[in-house]
């Protein structure tokens, strides 16, 4: 992976923490024991700088292969977007699988896709790992059209199915509106294997088996200075320093002035999500379905949890915003997409800043000789953190060179202040463009009917007349 990037001098690239008007509602106090502090100077073999889930997946499988590694966490663990997710399981990437053979090639394509259903798989059986009390897994993801384009979906079923050997099925409108008893949406792809997860009990699973194999993790230890030069490199922090032969940059927008080139490479997004009180039969007869449900546009994403209850991701932000407000958007449009669940009560709300590239795909590789990356993770999903951490994990470990499938995808610079306004309004426009296709989509339909209505009475009309006649 090239280190092609511009100097971001005066550029202010540092994130928000994240901020949660309650704990998610799944999370258990007893998986969050705290951690020590790095109080002492440290000789390791691996630095990783980050205990979110990429940083702790590459923790575990680098002390798993006999290397001496410690995890140094600003915060706690997976304090902001890694514990702060729907938890929903899938295949792929954010850059969607055509857009992927455009920029790569076909059988590259098909490489990195690969590597994202090993990380899906190694989510799983970290999930069920019978050396520790199994985590609940729901089944089943939905991707839905919120407009009427029935022969594009076959087309992308094609290439899912055929060329990258995913297990897909097309639902036609009829079986969604059944499902999802909303007439917003229209067709959608089911991904049988896909699968939920309690995204913050298992960030800190992962911490704990990376600590049974070895690794040795701090938290409320911030970075403050790194020298990456030499053999051996230096980590410095407020109450002590570190020695390493490699380190790991897993701190995603948060690495601060020592990785600010790293996190100008990144548009910090925040994700708002919101937790509905139970809502009893009301919810059974609105939504049919216990797995993952997102649209096309990636704007609207939900689940059912705890049997009765609903948790839905709206849309993002550049800068931070209250959740308390955001919630408020939230259960407008649940009203909105489902009004017979109307009137909806939230009882929890929180948010969580992610990075996104500009190619809309991870950072995943060495940068500099001993230096690596593993960041950018925003829009790909839960699986490929643990695509990169496997990935940086064999590098390190055995060298092996199989993250370079990502080498095209370098480090740019993503615009600062200019680029986060261009963010937000390029997805103001996408959203005002997806609810203006999805309106005309719904117009049309209901044309259709009337239309239909009209013929069929005019078809029984004609019957009548023809019978009259003949007696």
């Amino acid at each position: 992976m090239a280190d092609s990037l511009p100097d971001p001098n005066g550029i202010d690239t540092a994130a928000p923490a994240a901020v949660s008007t309650a704990t998610p509602t799944m999370a258990a106090a007893a998986d969050e024991a705290g951690r020590p502090r790095l109080a002492f100077d440290l000789d390791v073999d691996v630095c990783v700088i980050g205990a979110g889930l990429a940083g702790l997946t590459a923790a575990r499988e680098i002390a798993r292969g006999g290397v001496s590694v410690a995890v140094l966490e600003g915060r706690s663990i997976g304090w902001n977007a890694s514990g702060h997710n729907l938890g929903s399981v899938m295949p792929g990437y954010g850059l969607a699988p055509a857009d992927l053979i455009e920029r790569v090639g076909f059988d590259d394509a098909r490489a990195l896709w690969a590597l994202a259903q090993e990380g899906a798989d190694y989510v799983r059986a970290t999930a069920t790992d019978a050396a520790m009390p199994p985590l609940a897994l729901t089944g089943g993801a939905l991707e839905v059209s919120t407009v009427d384009i029935g022969d594009r979906i076959i087309g992308r079923l094609q290439m899912l199915g055929e060329d990258f050997a995913t297990e897909v099925e097309g639902w036609q409108t009829e079986r969604v509106r059944a499902t999802l008893k909303s007439d917003r949406y229209f067709h959608a792809i089911h991904y049988p294997q896909a699968f939920q997860i309690d995204g913050r009990r298992y960030v800190h699973r992962l911490a704990a088996l990376a600590e049974s194999a070895g690794a040795r993790i701090f938290e409320d230890t911030p970075v403050v200075g790194i020298d990456p030069t030499g053999i051996r490199k230096r980590v410095v922090t407020p109450s002590a320093k570190l020695r390493c032969t490699h380190i790991v940059l897993a701190g995603n927008v948060h690495l601060g002035e020592p990785g600010r080139r790293l996190a100008s490479t990144l548009l910090p997004l925040w994700r708002y999500v919101a937790v509905t009180a139970p809502l009893g039969e009301r919810l059974a007869e609105a939504i049919a379905f216990q797995g993952a449900v997102t649209d096309g546009d990636g704007i609207d994403q939900f689940r059912v949890v705890e049997g009765d209850r609903l948790m839905w991701s709206g849309p993002e932000t550049v800068w931070q915003g209250d959740p308390a407000r955001h919630a408020k958007r939230i259960r407008r449009r649940i009203a909105t997409v489902f009004p017979q669940l109307a009137p909806v009560e939230i009882t929890e709300a929180w948010s969580g800043v992610f990075g996104q590239t500009v190619h809309a795909m991870p950072q995943i590789g060495e940068f500099q000789p001993g230096v690596w990356v593993l960041g950018g993770f925003g829009r790909q999903g839960l699986a490929t953190t643990a695509t990169g951490g496997l990935l940086v994990a064999r590098g390190i470990v055995d060298g092996d060179r199989n993250w370079r499938q990502f080498a095209p995808f370098e480090l740019v610079w993503a615009g600062g202040t200019a680029g986060r306004i261009a963010g937000q309004a390029a997805d103001a426009w996408a959203r005002g463009q997806s609810a203006a296709a999805g309106a005309l989509s719904r117009l049309r339909e209901r044309s259709r009917h009337r239309e239909q209505v009209r013929e069929t009475a005019r078809a029984a009309r004609m019957a009548a007349v023809k019978t009259d006649r003949l007696a």
